[in-house]
């Protein structure tokens, strides 16, 4: 019998596949990435940058910081993100893709601090800031043990970031309308919290 050219070789794509799905569970599933948290450097400018500079981030993001050079974001690095109590990259494999801070309040307000996280938009989705979140949430109140609850504002739109502190054990409180600036313009957000009793 003549085999047809246009006919599926059973054999070899029998051999083929489980090594093809094995190759893109790898790719989708990534078990092997390790996400970590460190101090930021001089060294991170171009990662810092990344993230720093990316459209959909910043649509987010109450900061009116900028940068046009290189030179910017290291200053940056050196005057605010080095002095800053607490801080942190967010790496994957190493690779900073993302930054985490916890700001404390002063004086009779001291007893609570405000989580901030973002990470490039390109890593979205992927559950490394519910990771990071979670990171820091079950470390802070013995890094800081003056704080007794751990904040976490999010403009209602962003639903994403919602998720995270949902899934990272943050209880949502309510929304509290025109709360923060964001660009100039005051925004609605949704309030979250962590006690230190809930760890």
């Amino acid at each position: 019998m003549e085999s047809d050219s246009s006919s599926i070789d059973l054999t070899r794509l029998n051999e083929e596949l489980p090594v093809k799905i094995e190759e893109m569970l790898k790719l989708s599933n990534k078990e092997d990435d390790i996400i970590s948290l460190r101090l930021l450097d001089l060294t991170d400018v171009d990662d810092f940058m990344e993230w720093f500079t990316d459209d959909n981030v910043n649509k987010f993001c109450s900061r009116d910081t900028t940068f046009i050079t290189k030179e910017d974001a290291m200053r940056y690095i050196a005057d605010v993100v080095i002095p800053h109590p607490w801080f942190r990259a967010i790496c994957l494999n190493d690779k900073p893709i993302g930054s985490i801070s916890v700001s404390s309040f002063h004086g009779s307000d001291r007893c609570r601090g405000e989580i901030g996280y973002e990470i490039s938009s390109k890593y979205w989705g992927k559950g490394i800031a519910t990771k990071a979140v979670k990171m820091v949430a079950s470390t802070i109140f013995v890094d800081w043990p003056h704080l007794a609850r751990l904040e976490g504002v999010v403009a209602v739109d962003n639903v994403g970031s919602q998720r995270v502190l949902e899934k990272a054990g943050f209880i949502k409180e309510g929304v509290l309308r025109k709360y923060y600036l964001v660009k100039g313009k005051p925004i609605d957000i949704v309030m979250f919290s962590l006690l230190s009793i809930d760890q």
